[in-house]
Formats: structure tokens, C-alpha cells, sequence
């Protein structure tokens, strides 16, 4: 089953979406329940890959990390195999993702952080290359209800975040308490979640609803800081379409605004 991706994954030259998930088809996933509601030993369930799943698109390739055997890649302990499919500009399940890739000059609308001024955000173009193998979330107009404001109906607005790239300065010690109290009375304590990158390179996350927690909140962090346009398409050797994303922020090029929920193009 398909969801509206939001995280992305680059992949040679091309943009993948994440949250294409191979599951079990009914008969399989019957049996499976009935298997982990009667089992009292330590057998494995054992899967037959090539019968038990829905079909995917051709295209779809598994996780990494995902584990293989013989060739085919494994479910997890629900399940599930996580995968990507590729973001095509003819998909319309992936238009909002589309306005932020061009693959003709191989670049991406970027949000990060300046790095002259790490407290002053920017929104720039990314040759594809430079984020190869990293996986990104995509925000904006028409993303998990716009809590950051980004553009408007009559001017959507749509942004790739790498993840990791925006760093927590002051970041609580892992205990349920000054978790919640970071949550709930640190201005930097709102955003969505935390993600831990550990050494040997596991991710953990923690989000605000496994506190209890709502979000959106109003002002989030990422609100709080003034964001610079650095896009300047003079550099590239093609004609962008006149009303795409790209060439709206070409024109406010240098501009500077105090909030993300401030940029206007109307």
C-alpha cells in the first residue's frame, strides 16, 4: 500500500519516496496474526516472499537495511518491507514533490542553514549529487497541514529539509521528564521530534504525540528564525518555466524575511 511520501531518499540521479510499503496480502497477514497470537516457542514465522505480498510497482526497490535472503528482501518483525519508488514529474501522487526537483539541471529548492550564519536559514538550489544517498522531508503548502505556513493556496510553497542538517543546540538528557519539560517549555522544544544519530549510525526518534504531546504547535521553532533566498538560475543553461517554483524564488533572489510563514509571492 501507497502513502503521500514526505521523506525522500536520492538515489543516483534520481529523487526516491519513501513510505511505499510491501505488505502481506490477507491470507498471508491471517496467518501471521493467528501465528503470533498462538505461538508460546521461539520459531520464526516463515514467509513465503514470492505469494505472501501485494505487488508494487516495478520500480520499487527495498530500504537499506532491509535484510536479504537468496536474493529477496525480508520483512520485519510486523511485516513489513519498507521501500522507495521513484518521484516522476508525470506522477500526479507526487506533484508537490515534483516542484522541487528539476532533473534537467539536476538540482533541488533546498531549506538549510547558511553556513556563514547557522542562526539564518536559506532556501537554495542543491546540485542532486551533493545529497546523494541522504533522505529528506518535504515541507511546505500541502504537507501534513502546513504547520510551518509555508505559501498559500493560490502560491503553494514546497521545500526539501535534509535530515540532520538542522541541529538542536541545547538537547535535554534522555529522561521522560526533562523530555517533556524540554517539549513543552523550550522555545527550541518546538518541533516535531528529535532524532538521535548514533555512532555506529542508528537512528532514534522521538516524536511529541509518544509524550503525549500535540503538534502542530503554534510557532514552531523553525518559524523563529529569518530565512535568506539564495537562487540565482543565471548559473544553469535552461529555460525554466515561467510560474514553476523555481523561477518564482529566482525573482526574490537576495531578498531576506524575518519567518518562514512570511514569504509572499503574491
Amino acid at each position: 500500500m501507497a502513502h503521500a511520501a514526505t521523506y525522500l531518499l536520492t538515489k543516483g540521479n534520481h529523487i526516491f519516496g519513501l513510505d511505499w510499503i510491501k505488505k502481506p496480502n490477507k491470507q498471508a497477514e491471517k496467518r501471521f496474526k493467528t501465528f503470533q497470537h498462538s505461538t508460546k516457542g521461539s520459531e520464526a514465522f516463515v514467509w513465503n516472499v514470492k505469494e505472501d505480498f501485494r505487488s508494487v510497482p516495478e520500480s520499487w526497490i527495498f530500504a537499506h537495511g532491509v535484510t536479504q535472503c537468496n536474493g529477496y528482501p525480508q520483512p520485519d518483525e510486523n511485516g513489513h518491507i519498507p521501500g522507495w519508488v521513484p518521484v516522476e514529474n508525470d506522477n500526479k501522487q507526487y506533484c508537490w514533490h515534483s516542484s522541487v526537483v528539476n532533473y534537467e539541471i539536476g538540482a533541488a529548492l533546498v531549506l538549510r542553514p547558511q553556513k556563514e550564519h547557522q542562526e539564518l536559514l536559506e532556501i537554495t538550489t542543491v546540485p542532486l549529487h551533493e545529497l546523494l544517498e541522504q533522505t529528506l522531508e518535504l515541507i511546505g503548502t500541502n504537507i501534513n497541514a502546513n504547520p510551518y505556513g509555508l505559501g498559500s493556496k493560490k502560491q503553494p510553497i514546497h521545500l526539501l529539509v535534509s535530515h540532520g542538517v538542522l541541529e538542536i543546540q541545547s538537547a535535554p538528557a534522555v529522561n521522560y521528564q526533562q523530555l517533556l519539560g524540554w517539549f513543552q517549555g523550550c522555545e527550541e522544544g518546538k518541533v516535531e521530534g528529535i532524532v538521535w544519530h548514533c555512532s555506529d549510525g542508528t537512528l532514534i526518534k522521538l516524536h511529541r504525540h509518544h509524550l503525549g504531546l500535540r503538534w502542530p504547535v503554534e510557532d514552531p521553532f523553525l518559524n523563529s528564525r529569518p530565512v535568506l533566498v539564495n537562487v540565482d538560475l543565471t548559473q544553469y543553461e535552461w529555460d525554466f518555466i515561467p510560474k514553476s517554483l523555481f523561477t518564482t524564488f529566482s525573482e526574490f533572489n537576495g531578498r531576506q524575511f524575518d519567518h518562514l510563514k512570511d514569504i509572499c509571492f503574491e
